[in-house]
């Protein structure tokens, strides 16, 4: 497989340094990507720069994923408007575990291979490297004119001109050059990857390697991810889509692809799964014969999803996305999460029910029309009757009983009043 052409014909290359096909189709070679470790978890904005690892090391190529525990501290200009805050060492390596072990599921670090995969921290070789030392080193190989003409450094300054750029802030791109030129030197690293905001960055690295060492080393980036409508991607309501399930449900995940727009949906199976071109032309041709089944959204929805959190959740949350829709059964809602069932039934009525109203036991006419004024009146629900459903249940008579045993996930009952409304006793 050829690196180069695998991903120009995913859309996934915005520049690269002359000599970068050259370099990878002459030897096997090893290239990184830095990810801010400011939160214990990826999120769908990380993506692009994994599946770059993932398609260079089923290349045969070595992938090195750096986690900027020092960098991080300090926030690169190109990306924020504000400074970060200092993590601490023990945060720094409790994330560090955490994004490693979320990597492990694109890539390949436990085997003998020659281009297994590897995760290094920036803070190991800068914490104690001395201020002094570094200007000494590394400082004064790179001139200031130099780094002043920097995209990244020439849009923050006529962005914040009241503000300016502190000196840490300016600083980054040299840390980062130090980045490649250490993993050049200690790892056999020639080649960077990253957005294309990372550009300047990423070749102040090959510029430092050049003018230090006189060697020769390359950069790849790929395109910013935008929406067909102008959107930020990955952003929502809610805020990021995480890769952690805590953090975002599986659920939410699988229906934040679910979602995607036809506009954007080939050029996110491109980029965001390993389906082949023949496979994703035989999706876009069945897309233009009916669009309504959506089938770019599903199988995107799917493949991410498995890729991300395996093939049982992935199951969960299609059972979960069926509930709304008549399919769902018995045995999966009681199986779902607080958090998964709170997020399909997201805006939903909702009653609030004493607890001691059901210790008891009380009759489904009374709950639903004196507890929870879900029918105006008894007559009402009796003569509705024939499509109640009471936590998928088909409720025949309206003396059933209703009790504790009841309760979803200890505290919830689901209501279904006819085919598409649906209510949630919250009981407290």
């Amino acid at each position: 497989m050829n690196f180069v052409e695998e991903l120009k014909w995913r859309g996934m290359i915005a520049e690269m340094m002359p000599g970068t096909e050259e370099q990878l189709q002459k030897e096997l070679t090893s290239a990184y990507v830095g990810i801010d470790p400011t939160a214990d978890s990826l999120h769908i904005g990380h993506l692009v720069s994994v599946m770059m690892l993932k398609h260079l090391q089923r290349a045969g190529h070595r992938p090195i994923a750096l986690i900027g525990g020092a960098t991080g501290m300090i926030g690169d200009p190109s990306m924020k408007s504000a400074e970060r805050n200092l993590l601490d060492e023990a945060t720094l390596r409790h994330n560090q575990e955490c994004i490693k072990k979320q990597l492990a599921r694109f890539l390949d670090f436990d085997s003998d291979a020659p281009n297994a995969a590897k995760l290094v921290n920036n803070y190991d070789w800068m914490r104690d490297y001395s201020f002094l030392n570094f200007i000494r080193d590394i400082g004064k190989h790179i001139t200031v004119n130099y780094m002043m003409a920097k995209d990244s450094v020439k849009k923050r300054l006529s962005r914040d001109s009241s503000v300016g750029m502190s000196f840490t802030e300016f600083s980054y791109q040299l840390l980062q050059g130090y980045d490649f030129q250490y993993l050049y030197e200690h790892e056999g690293c020639r080649l960077q990857m990253g957005g294309s905001d990372q550009w300047g960055n990423i070749t102040t690295g090959t510029e430092l390697i050049r003018r230090k060492l006189g060697g020769e080393a390359y950069a790849l980036t790929c395109p910013l991810i935008t929406k067909a409508d102008g959107g930020k991607f990955g952003k929502t309501e809610s805020g990021n889509i995480w890769l952690d399930a805590e953090k975002t449900s599986p659920y939410k995940f699988y229906q934040f692809w679910l979602n995607t727009s036809d506009a954007d949906a080939e050029k996110y199976l491109k980029i965001f799964t390993m389906l082949t071109q023949e496979e994703i032309q035989q999706l876009v041709d069945q897309q233009a014969v009916d669009p309504g089944l959506r089938p770019m959204q599903k199988r995107l929805a799917e493949e991410i999803t498995i890729m991300v959190h395996g093939q049982d959740a992935l199951n969960a949350a299609i059972e979960a996305s069926q509930i709304l829709f008549g399919k769902g059964s018995v045995e999966t809602l009681h199986k779902m999460s607080e958090d998964t069932f709170l997020s399909v039934f997201e805006g939903v009525p909702t009653f609030e029910i004493e607890k001691q109203a059901l210790a008891q036991g009380i009759a489904v006419a009374d709950l639903l029309t004196a507890n929870a004024a879900i029918f105006p009146s008894k007559g009402e629900l009796r003569r509705n009757i024939a499509g109640l459903q009471i936590n998928k249940q088909k409720i025949d008579a309206s003396e059933t009983q209703i009790n504790c045993d009841w309760l979803l996930n200890d505290k919830y009952v689901l209501v279904q009043k006819g085919k598409k409304n649906f209510y949630i006793l919250i009981v407290k």
